[in-house]
């Protein structure tokens, strides 16, 4: 008895910034995988999200934004690394936002033409839409540039039309035998999720006060039975930061560590002692060095 044939492949997320990649990606996997929020550019790694059912299994690479006048080494690297994932993909998801077509959607569009890579357009936020008619334009439009095998309005956030664009994904997979087991999700560790899982509560409670100047590294991370003890530093660029960052009497610092060792206790399932600390690094953002330490090389 001949085994079941198995269809394996990567597949890109790829969009300027804030237009819901990550949001996408955490609702195709049926759970939250990659971090949100509403400022741009909040991924900042590639990062791989594994979607196994049957035969099929699609590894979705999630991307930084791709962007214009990338001034700092940071984002530099983060333009870089959303790019150069297009050649080594079996598939490219370009995701647009509802009405809106920009310069960056260009952008993106102009890094896509370079490549052979089959490539597929969604159209997110649609439930923000007072209108659908007004869908009809944008399909047209995207249609017209010839890139796209198929066009697909969604909204991620409420799951519309994911159903059909996740059989549409399926569909395009190469027979391959599968890379990861059915079970795994992603490739990365708890202890690089829990990083990000802080770096996320940062972002959305500092509001716009510090949109792209902290990182966060985890010094210690330790499983005893049934208890994980992580130690972490958020690195910002100034002492002004610094102060903004842990609040009045540390009550904002406190909130942050609060909420994210609740996710990080729901990622682990295990009981969770987070214990932060705020240190200034001046430039870490355009220093090739600091960048390598704190993992964006």
């Amino acid at each position: 008895m001949s085994e079941q044939a198995e269809y394996c492949g990567y597949v890109a997320l790829v969009g300027r910034p804030n237009v819901g990649k990550s949001t996408l990606l955490n609702h195709l996997l049926r759970q939250k995988l990659s971090i949100t929020s509403r400022k741009p550019q909040t991924t900042r790694h590639v990062l791989l999200g594994v979607d196994t059912e049957g035969a099929y299994q699609a590894i979705y690479v999630d991307t930084p934004g791709i962007h214009e006048h990338a001034r700092r080494q940071l984002n530099r690297q983060m333009v870089r690394a959303a790019t150069a994932v297009l050649g080594d993909v079996d598939l490219v998801l370009m995701i647009t936002e509802r009405d809106a077509w920009t310069e960056e959607d260009e952008l993106v569009l102009g890094h896509l033409r370079k490549v052979g890579t089959p490539c597929l357009a969604v159209i997110n936020k649609i439930d923000q839409l007072r209108r659908k008619d007004v869908l009809l334009p944008v399909i047209e439009r995207l249609a017209g540039f010839a890139r796209f095998d198929e066009i697909f309005p969604v909204s991620a956030l409420k799951d519309e039309g994911l159903d059909r664009l996740r059989t549409a994904i399926f569909r395009r997979l190469p027979e391959r035998p599968h890379v990861f087991p059915p079970d795994q999700v992603t490739d990365q560790t708890e202890r690089f999720l829990a990083a990000e899982i802080i770096r996320e509560k940062l972002m959305r409670r500092l509001g716009d006060e510090l949109p792209h100047q902290l990182a966060v590294v985890i010094e210690q991370y330790k499983e005893e039975g049934g208890l994980v003890d992580i130690a972490a530093e958020i690195y910002v660029e100034r002492p002004g930061q610094k102060r903004i960052v842990i609040g009045a009497s540390g009550e904002k610092l406190k909130l942050i560590g609060q909420e994210a060792r609740l996710d990080i206790e729901r990622l682990v399932e295990r009981k969770v002692m987070l214990r932060l600390w705020v240190k200034v690094r001046p430039g870490w953002t355009d220093s090739p060095a600091a960048l390598r330490r704190m993992g964006y090389d």
